[in-house]
C-alpha cells in the first residue's frame, strides 16, 4: 500500500477526547464524528487538513478510553494515515480493526515539520520525505493487517469472506 500527503503534526499523548471530543458521542455517524476530528487538538484542523493528509504523533498516540470512535473519526475525515512514537494498544487494534492504517516510526517523528509531504510504502517499509532526500524505515504491515485494511476493517473482511 501506498500513501503519500501533508503532514500535521501534534505532540505526546494525544487522547481519543483529543481526538473525537466525548460531547460529540451521542451519535454513531461516521459523517458527524469526522466533521470534528482532532477538533480539541486544533480546533481549525477539519478547516485546513486535505484528504490524504497524514497524521504524526508523538508517544502514546489514541491512549484513553477504547472507544472505536476515534479511529473511525480520523478515517472518515479521509486522513490516509497516521504515524507516530509509538500508539496505546488498544488504539493500535481498533485502528487495524476499523481498516485505518497506522505506523510507529520514532525517527521520522522527530525530523519532520507540519506541511512537509511524505510517502509511505507499507509493503517495503520506507518513509520518504518530499524535497528532503531522506528516508527512514517502518516495520512493513503484516499481509493479513494490510487485507483487513484493504477490506475496510475488520468487519467487512469478515462479512467478505
Amino acid at each position: 500500500m501506498h500513501f503519500s500527503g501533508k503532514v500535521w503534526k501534534f505532540g505526546d499523548n494525544i487522547d481519543t477526547d483529543a481526538i473525537i471530543p466525548a460531547r460529540y458521542l451521542n451519535t454513531s455517524d461516521p459523517k458527524e464524528l469526522a466533521l470534528h476530528c482532532m477538533e480539541d487538538a486544533d480546533p481549525d484542523f477539519m478547516k485546513k487538513m486535505k484528504p490524504g493528509d497524514i497524521i504524526i504523533g508523538g508517544e502514546n498516540f489514541g491512549c484513553g478510553s477504547s472507544r472505536e470512535h476515534a479511529p473511525i473519526a480520523i478515517k472518515t475525515a479521509r486522513i490516509s494515515c497516521v504515524v507516530a512514537k509509538s500508539f496505546a494498544r488498544i488504539f493500535y487494534r481498533n485502528s487495524f480493526n476499523m481498516g485505518l492504517p497506522i505506523f510507529e516510526c520514532r525517527e521520522l517523528v522527530d525530523n519532520i515539520s507540519v506541511g512537509q509531504e511524505i510517502s509511505i510504502d507499507s509493503v517495503k517499509g520506507i518513509i520518504s520525505v518530499g524535497g528532503a532526500n531522506k528516508t527512514f524505515s517502518i516495520n512493513p504491515i503484516p499481509p493479513f493487517m494490510e487485507q483487513l485494511i484493504a477490506d475496510g476493517g475488520l468487519l467487512k473482511h469478515i462479512a467478505k469472506k
